[in-house]
């Protein structure tokens, strides 16, 4: 019996690339659209295929989709909060027509089934924690607002076509493969473990921490770091519902427990052996104190559950990188 088939767009980048890991070693086979702006060659695996192309190429999507995919990963996306803010433009075209280029392709080319990256960030700044997915939604970034606007697309199409959607809804992903298979890190990092990972490596002099007041045990933002492949077996487990049939609908994907920005620090401290040089800054507009998912549904639909919930061995996969 073949393989069943499924195209990942943006199967180079970060995530995208250990997603890409965990359906092969699923025995799915896999081809990857990226354009490789922040996508890495190195993250391409020598068992799928690979197609360089853009999401904003809708004739180079019509012609990718005739190939005969059982399903989507759409994890092609700009994801930078503050960039949004400064460019929406580039945000609106990239994130929302990138998007529609990819729905239209698929419903023209009868490929019925896609899994989503999707955000916290849909939410805004929380009303109660953990956070579910019947929490209102918020967006308070202009980032945000984009992927909450293609939900609202997905569900329109899974309305009218013969087409479903799962959406997740990503918290904080960290780490790196255990194995070391993919090595290409973020470029331009905005998130607080790769920055701190620059401190360590004396790329950068010191972490600036953005508040030391808030309403949290250490007065530091909590939030909840989930390890990318976590989140890779999590698309899988989505892939599998869907072609059993599953409706289409949203989940997050996070641990359910929060760990604070000195928390972070104190461990990465344990992982290497030496202090990372911090100090405090003034509060960033629009950052909440506490962010932490409710992963109940994600453990009951997708029967999927983190293996990694212990912080130094999630940062332990990243200054394996560091230091190969």
């Amino acid at each position: 019996m073949p393989l069943q088939k499924i195209l990942v767009i943006g199967g180079a980048g970060y995530i995208g690339s250990h997603v890409v890991k965990a359906l092969l070693e699923n025995d799915f086979a896999v081809t990857v659209y990226d354009n490789l702006s922040t996508g890495q060659k190195c993250n391409l695996f020598a068992a799928a295929e690979f197609i360089e192309g853009d999401i904003l190429d809708a004739l180079h999507l019509e012609q990718v989709m005739k190939n005969g995919f059982a399903a989507v990963v759409h994890l092609a996306a700009k994801k930078a909060v503050g960039e949004s803010m400064e460019n929406p433009q580039l945000y609106a075209l990239n994130n929302l027509i990138g998007a529609i280029n990819i729905l239209n392709a698929m419903v023209n080319n009868n490929v019925k089934n896609i899994v989503f990256s999707s955000t916290a960030a849909v939410y805004g700044t929380p009303q109660y924690v953990p956070v579910d997915e019947q929490h209102p939604l918020n967006p308070m970034s202009f980032y945000g607002f984009t992927k909450l606007k293609i939900e609202e697309l997905m569900q329109w199409y899974s309305q009218l076509k013969d087409f479903h959607y799962i959406s997740l809804r990503y918290f904080n992903a960290v780490g790196y493969a255990a194995d070391g298979s993919i090595t290409g890190r973020e470029k331009n990092p905005q998130n607080l473990l790769p920055i701190v990972m620059e401190v360590a490596t004396g790329k950068r002099e010191k972490l600036q921490v953005f508040g030391h007041d808030y309403a949290t045990p250490d007065g530091t933002c909590i939030r909840d770091y989930i390890h990318v492949e976590d989140l890779a077996d999590a698309h899988v487990a989505a892939i599998r519902q869907l072609l059993a049939g599953i409706p289409s609908q949203t989940i997050n994907l996070g641990t359910n427990h929060g760990t604070s920005v000195l928390e972070i620090i104190a461990a990465t401290e344990r992982v290497i052996g030496r202090p990372i040089n911090y100090e405090f800054a003034p509060r960033r507009a629009g950052d909440p104190a506490i962010i932490v998912a409710s992963n109940n549904k994600a453990r009951r639909i997708l029967n999927w559950q983190p293996r990694y919930l212990n912080i130094d061995n999630i940062i332990q996969t990243t200054w394996n990188l560091e230091i190969k």
